[in-house]
């Protein structure tokens, strides 16, 4: 029946996880589920960020406020996000945002006693707390010492030049600064349905069908070795970029080729920042869209019971 609305149950299917990159399937629900499941794990899943920066010394070439800003943007591991409380609902400090349940601290010394020059990095960012410091980004499994393992560069510094800093990291969400945002990517994108039409295929000279395949920009259509026939290389390299659709009628085969759209599948593919690892970040979106739901049910609800009883129900609440 049009206009009716249904129960889906959807499903994932998981195809690659690391710590910080993952690749899954959505299946059996629409644009909107998929689309709010992105925005939460960009924007809504908390991580703990740098968010005050109190300089002692600074006698580097940078100014205070572009190294508070750099210090800011370091990802911090976040493993401890979800049970800290923000700032502005502590109520152990009144809201200062300086307590043990709802900031770490940070302390930065570094000064440069030689004529070489001294890189200060995110590795010399010492935290009050060894769960929450500055992600690593170095290859452990290699045991190479390339550039990346030496941390994030903060500042420069020459012989007599000086750094000491205090910082404070709270707990924020994405929505407000892109620093507490724990994904560096996320994006989804329809699955393609593709189908070859045999008959008018066959008709093709072999050159003809090799320029079909070499008219699409990504590697979406091969020729078999062996038969000679036009096969499905991969149908996820598709773009949506109908050029192979415009070749087909440029060589008078319209319908050659039919490409489609799943409305109701979707492959993600995630990156974090390193505050949290890409699984866990997926887990706690999906918890965070169960609150936000639970909300609108909620008001749902609150609307439906004011339509019953009026201002009575409005009075109950304190309205």
């Amino acid at each position: 029946m049009e206009g009716a609305s249904y129960q889906r149950f959807p499903k994932i299917k998981i195809r690659t996880v690391r710590d910080d990159f993952m690749k899954f399937e959505l299946r059996d629900t629409d644009a909107s589920i998929a689309n709010a499941l992105r925005r939460v794990m960009i924007a809504e899943v908390p991580t703990i960020a740098i968010d005050l920066v109190e300089i002692e010394v600074n006698s580097s070439v940078l100014g205070d406020e572009f190294i508070a800003h750099r210090v800011g943007l370091i990802p911090l591991t976040s493993e401890r996000a979800m049970a800290m409380r923000f700032s502005r609902d502590c109520d152990a400090c009144d809201g200062d945002g300086q307590c043990e349940y709802c900031s770490v601290e940070f302390h930065l010394r570094a000064k440069c006693i030689n004529d070489q020059t001294l890189d200060v990095t995110s590795k010399d960012l010492y935290s009050s707390d060894h769960t929450v410091v500055p992600v690593d980004f170095s290859d452990s499994s290699t045991g190479i010492d390339n550039g990346e393992s030496k941390g994030i560069i903060i500042v420069k510094l020459r012989r007599g030049q000086e750094l000491i800093l205090r910082a404070i990291a709270r707990k924020g969400i994405g929505k407000d600064h892109a620093k507490w945002s724990p994904a560096a990517t996320v994006t989804f994108m329809y699955e393609p349905d593709i189908y070859i039409n045999e008959e008018l295929m066959e008709s093709l000279t072999l050159d003809e069908k090799r320029e079909f395949v070499e008219s699409s920009p990504t590697k979406v259509f091969d020729i078999h070795p062996t038969t000679q026939q036009v096969i499905i290389h991969d149908a996820e390299a598709y773009t949506y970029d109908d050029e192979v659709i415009k070749k087909a009628e440029a060589m008078g085969k319209p319908g050659l080729v039919e490409i489609h759209a799943k409305e109701d599948s979707f492959i993600f593919t995630v990156e974090t920042t390193g505050a949290v690892k890409a699984s866990q970040l997926f887990l706690n979106a999906i918890d965070i869209l169960k609150q936000k739901l639970d909300a609108v049910r909620l008001s749902a609800d609150t609307v439906e019971a004011d339509e019953q009883f009026g201002e009575l129900g409005a009075h109950m609440r304190g309205g």
